[in-house]
């Protein structure tokens, strides 16, 4: 079987079996209390098809539960989110603001302060949860200086971690702190495979008198896109979906997405087309996983108490606003990401349009586990009641918060030097995915009378995005300049209260919201919103 080198899963495993946890009153005193696999997939859209490829895992998952299909990331781009998730709290609590060390990835800074609480911690030591993590953590893991591959997170009773971002072969893997490093041999190293039978193996070894918490946490379906051997003929004649908002100039959009080149050119449209194929490719390896996962837990009796999420980091774009290939933007199809939960007490065959976010998903799994979440300082909120039917939209929130600080050079790149420093991610026509001034902060309102997103720039536009995503679901339009007057402040007062919101703040109601109380006297002066170095840097 291919997975861990030697018997180091399995002895591990032993001690895991023999090892009884802490019970505290915070957790509830159930016999059987429920298990929990999370499994997060990287760069999974919902939008744009990316759940096509996932035939099984819609039908093991979906079809088995709850589907919703309005849940969103508090920021589009992989630290951030992933630290969100683990933590139930927005970027401006959590402090990660992008993918890089000095964006807080991964850090010391990080390590110290948010690692001890986030949720797989508090399962460990106060609920005797075993918890196995498998997979990619976050993109800066195993740097030399923030702790290489022998720092293990507070909280993981069994570490199976990749140093750095997404890859399928030619990597090292972080085993309980040991450096584990593999090839490209497809029968021993393709990553997502891996995972999986890394996962069946603590599945068959952990001892069956506590519950466990496991997260896999796959590559794909992110670059380098490689599929396995045998799925690499599949889609072969597949194109990236021509949406209204597919290969157009986004000329009512802040400045990133007005330096697009429109129309692309062929070999653009081509390579997005390719990269699309890719990374359905690789998904059906995923879907693969779910399967085998699924099927272990019925085999071994564990399936009906055991509850399985099923979600992505953030949503992708291919073409969108002629864009090529990315994420990091604030329209849905970067925000908007796939949620699927089965479990205990979820009828099947059920969707919710209930308001969700990743920041729930710590508070959620805590919630399941009988932890009072109310001693907790994340942000998030538990859908438990939601998945139970105990809870119905009038006693829901009613917006979120979306967050992103844009990454950039210092310097001017040599390809493109009539861009000047201060973009990045920028492609050989010189079209860039992100830029320091591409930093900005979104209220997204989903209510029965509303659906709209507001978002503000930190740029020297001091720019304003707006979008009724009931009349215009591709975001077409942008309405700042048109909108009635009194829920543009409404809008802007909201968007300031969650920015500085922290805890159980973060979830009072929203402009929508019968609850809601709007006071003129205490909004803020319009757009200034100034979270990050940006007011002195370029556009």
């Amino acid at each position: 079987m291919m997975g861990l080198k030697g018997s180091g899963l399995r002895s591990l495993l032993i001690c895991v079996t023999l090892w009884t946890g802490p019970s505290s009153a915070l957790f509830g005193h159930a016999n059987r209390r429920p298990n929990i696999v999370l499994v997060l997939t990287d760069d999974l859209d919902v939008l744009i098809g990316g759940l096509n490829p996932l035939s099984k895992t819609k039908k093991l998952i979906g079809d088995a539960g709850m589907t919703f299909t309005n849940a969103f990331v508090a920021s589009p781009l992989c630290c951030p989110s992933r630290a969100s998730i683990l933590t139930g709290k927005y970027p401006h609590n959590h402090h990660v603001v992008n993918n890089t060390l000095e964006g807080n990835c991964s850090s010391r800074a990080w390590q110290k302060s948010e690692e001890p609480h986030a949720f797989p911690a508090l399962l460990k030591a106060y609920g005797g949860y075993q918890t196995f993590f498998a997979g990619k953590y976050l993109n800066q893991y195993g740097r030399a200086d923030a702790g290489g591959v022998e720092h293990v997170p507070p909280g993981w009773s069994y570490w199976f971690a990749l140093e750095r971002n997404s890859k399928y072969y030619n990597y090292t893997m972080s085993v309980n702190g040991k450096p584990q490093k593999h090839g490209a041999d497809y029968s021993r190293d393709y990553l997502t495979d891996v995972l999986a039978n890394v996962s069946l193996d603590f599945l068959q070894y952990k001892s069956s008198y506590q519950p466990f918490f496991m997260m896999v946490s796959t590559p794909a379906p992110h670059s380098p896109w490689t599929a396995a051997p045998q799925y690499q003929d599949r889609f072969n004649t597949t194109k990236a979906p021509r949406d209204p908002n597919f290969n157009i100039h986004g000329a009512n959009k802040h400045w990133l997405i007005r330096q697009a080149k429109t129309p692309m050119t062929n070999s653009s449209v081509q390579f997005l087309d390719e990269a699309f194929r890719k990374r359905w490719q690789t998904l059906l390896s995923v879907d693969d996983l779910v399967e085998k996962i699924v099927k272990k837990l019925e085999v071994r009796g564990e399936l009906d108490n055991t509850y399985i999420f099923f979600t992505s980091d953030n949503g992708y774009h291919t073409g969108q606003f002629s864009l090529p290939l990315d994420k990091r933007q604030l329209y849905e199809f970067d925000i908007k990401v796939p949620l699927m939960v089965r479990g205990p007490n979820i009828k099947p065959n059920q969707t919710s349009q209930m308001l969700v976010a990743n920041i729930d998903l710590g508070p959620t799994i805590l919630d399941i586990a009988g932890y009072n979440v109310n001693k907790t300082q994340m942000d998030g909120m538990s859908f438990l009641p939601i998945m139970e039917g105990r809870l119905n939209s009038s006693g829901w929130r009613s917006d979120i918060l979306v967050e992103y600080e844009g990454e950039g050079s210092e310097v001017s790149d040599p390809a493109c030097p009539l861009l000047g420093p201060g973009v990045s991610e920028c492609f050989p026509d010189c079209v860039c995915e992100d830029s320091y001034n591409n930093t900005y902060a979104c209220v997204r309102t989903v209510a029965p009378s509303a659906d709209l997103q507001y978002c503000e720039f930190d740029d020297n536009e001091v720019f304003v995005e707006v979008y009724n995503v009931t009349a215009d679901p591709y975001q077409l339009t942008n309405i700042a300049k048109t909108i009635d007057q009194e829920v543009l402040e409404k809008m802007n007062h909201r968007l300031m209260m969650l920015q500085s919101c922290s805890g159980q703040t973060c979830r009072t109601p929203g402009v929508y919201d019968p609850r809601y109380k709007f006071d003129p006297r205490q909004l803020f002066p319009p757009h200034s919103w100034r979270p990050s170095r940006l007011s002195q840097r370029m556009k």
